[in-house]
């Protein structure tokens, strides 16, 4: 048996009864029942009838109950046959007693007594006689024992079906709310500078915390407070984490609950959920409810009812959509929810009026990294001549828990080398560990197969280099990760508009591995399937989303919130082929230019491939040192360019406060993440 947690996390002292307490009771009732019991037949008479069948020598033993005043006589077989008590199963072998009251406890000895002696004098055996005290805690318990566990059981079983929810639990509560209540006896240690980064969307938080604490500056020009706002974005971008950080920060209660909670196997449990949960929100008002995941609640109501059957989620949206914004008055509560399927959502509940605000948590920019990096670096003692600011740009695209994991993983991969702090290596090695998967040294690749490898990666490095959109590289590896048998790492640029040249060259950048193969082993392998399967997709989104095809332009085939086109496609037979056509057509354009471009550097490229197969892993200066510098610089590069300068000047300026000299210290050399 252990202790159970209370309602508000600490620990109480409810004994935990699990389901091997019951069959240990039931196993022990079995048992009871199979050497207890009474296998005999009993008959009730008088004291009259009883005293005559104890002369006629009817019975062989007497058991007297002193405290209860019974006595029980067991009869012979020719006194049940007088008595006419027969077995009741053919065959049986069970005793039959007669059962009366005695007149006075204190003379049936001498009554027995004079019984033996007359049985005696006619020659036939005396009654044995056997005395008893009369046990009524055991009658009790066996009489009252089995409703007891009945009424036993009945409550066990409603605790776990109430699955110990508000108020105490139990079958008759499962319609409360299983909200977790933070208050200031109970609240979270995260605030808003334990969130790094989001700064927008601080800021909106920010501000319906301050509304909470100083109402008046916004009421006195006639401003209402926002009833809702629906936290969006990719998984692990922080919006759990905000919530944390305002319950923390807004110094009234806060009631926090996943959209999974109103979910029960009962009809109409999660419609009373949520009448409960606002209930308590109103009772604590001023009040904010958070509630993370809300598509599991909030999906969009389905136009056609199966048949008329009751849908218990529509009900329960129906519900919150009622209380939220109603007939009645919802003053004083704030609704917080969390989700990364916004599409999903009902439009009912994204209207102004319930979420009056939906707050964007997009993935983090570079300056948003930067901040993620030392937030997770403080509690990790790494080399002291770290660039957060470059390891920033080598996650571009990451989250912050991806960032999170990152530091971690980092600080583990040190500890295993007995490192006495994380360095860079450390840092690339959880990259690699986290994008590509563990590195598998063991597996056996044949000297044709790493040539062929290598040739593959090359063609993606070349191609990426000599294009003008071509993603900057960061190193190329034909060493085993996870499934692949090599990678090119790259930094992404941060655009928001992608130009169609952009998406092209990334297309030829994919193709380069499988033209490689083509152009310098004069077969193909498959090694290119990842490649494949994501250019076709890019290709096919240009066509049916972007508008970029010449013979489909400007047309959208796209729903964006999955609900308009269902089982039909939006478009004839006759189109689907003409987009199947432009697919192709596309594809095998960029792929022709990509074994283009590899004759054109073959031998740059070959020199690229014998490097690989030689170190198995080489970096961006070793590729600039076979091809030049890039034609076209990307915004990384200017980047850097601008932070040397900066860095220069600063160190001109520091030299001329130290000693008066003018001399230039000369430009930074470049940064080497090998070093």
């Amino acid at each position: 048996m252990g202790i159970l947690p209370n309602k508000n996390g600490g620990s109480g002292k409810r004994p935990v009864f699990g389901m091997y307490w019951m069959y240990i009771l039931i196993v022990a009732c079995l048992f009871g029942l199979y050497y207890f019991q009474d296998s005999s037949q009993t008959k009730s008479v008088d004291w009259t009838e009883f005293e005559a069948a104890a002369k006629a020598g009817e019975m062989s033993k007497i058991e007297v109950v002193s405290e209860s005043g019974i006595a029980i006589g067991v009869l012979t077989k020719e006194g049940a046959k007088k008595q006419k008590m027969h077995d009741d199963i053919e065959g049986a072998n069970t005793e039959k007693r007669l059962r009366t009251t005695i007149p006075s406890t204190n003379k049936i000895q001498d009554k027995i007594d004079s019984w033996n002696e007359q049985l005696l004098a006619e020659g036939r055996p005396e009654i044995a006689v056997k005395y008893e005290k009369g046990n009524d805690l055991m009658k009790f318990f066996w009489f009252f024992g089995p409703i007891l566990l009945m009424i036993f059981f009945f409550v066990y079983m409603s605790r776990r079906m109430g699955g110990g929810s508000g108020g105490g639990g139990g079958i008759f509560n499962v319609g409360k709310s299983k909200a977790r209540i933070f208050d200031k006896d109970n609240s979270t240690d995260v605030t808003f500078k334990d969130v790094a980064g989001l700064a927008e969307a601080k800021v909106e938080i920010e501000e319906i915390v301050e509304f909470l604490k100083n109402p008046q500056r916004y009421t006195e020009l006639g401003a209402k407070i926002p009833k809702g706002a629906l936290l969006v974005g990719p998984p692990g971008t922080g919006k759990t984490l905000l919530a944390k950080a305002v319950a923390g920060e807004a110094g009234v209660p806060f009631l926090s609950l996943s959209g999974s909670d109103f979910v029960e196997m009962f009809v109409g449990v999660g419609a009373a959920r949520v009448r409960d949960l606002f209930k308590q929100a109103k009772d604590k008002a001023p009040c904010i409810v958070f509630i993370d995941e809300i598509d599991a609640v909030g999906r969009a109501r389905g136009k056609n009812p199966n048949m008329g059957s009751n849908d218990e989620r529509e009900n329960t949206l129906n519900q919150m959509l009622t209380e939220m914004d109603g007939f009645g008055s919802n003053n004083g509560v704030i609704v917080l929810a969390a989700t990364n399927r916004a599409d999903m959502l009902d439009k009912a509940l994204l209207r102004p009026g319930r979420f009056d605000r939906q707050i964007y948590v997009d993935l983090p920019e570079l300056s948003d990294r930067v901040e993620i990096f030392n937030v997770h670096l403080r509690r990790i003692k790494t080399n002291s001549h770290l660039d957060v600011e470059q390891l920033a740009r080598q996650t571009q695209g990451f989250s912050g828990a991806d960032i999170a994991n990152v530091c971690n993983e980092a600080a583990l991969i040190a500890a295993r080398n007995n490192k006495q702090a994380v360095d860079w290596d450390d840092f690339m090695a959880a990259i690699d560990r986290i994008v590509g998967g563990l590195e598998k040294r063991s597996r056996v690749i044949t000297d044709d197969e790493k040539f062929a490898i290598a040739t593959h990666e090359a063609g993606h490095a070349t191609i990426s280099w000599m294009t003008e959109y071509g993603n900057p590289l960061v190193k190329v590896t034909i060493v085993p990760r996870g499934r692949a048998l090599g990678a090119a790492w790259y930094a992404p640029e941060a655009r928001q508009i992608i130009p169609t040249q952009a998406l092209k060259d990334t297309m030829c950048g994919m193709l380069a591995g499988r033209a490689a193969e083509e152009v310098f082993l004069g077969q193909i392998g498959t090694g290119a399937s990842d490649d494949l399967e994501k250019t076709t997709k890019l290709a096919r989104a240009m066509v049916m989303m972007y508008g970029m095809s010449d013979k489909i332009p400007n047309i959208n085939y796209n729903d964006s919130t999955g609900q308009d086109y269902g089982f039909t496609k939006p478009y004839s037979e006759e189109t689907a082929k003409l987009i199947d056509d432009e697919v192709v057509r596309i594809i095998n354009e960029q792929y022709e230019r990509a074994k283009e471009i590899l004759r054109k550097y073959a031998s740059q490229h070959n020199q690229i491939r014998d490097l690989l197969v030689k170190k198995e892993v080489i970096y961006n200066e070793d590729v600039k040192a076979i091809l030049g510098p890039r034609q076209w610089k990307s915004r990384t590069d200017e980047i850097i360019e601008i932070n040397k300068k900066e860095e220069g000047r600063k160190g001109i300026e520091l030299k001329k406060d130290s000693d008066g000299d003018d001399n230039d210290p000369g430009t930074p050399p470049p940064f080497n993440p090998k070093e």
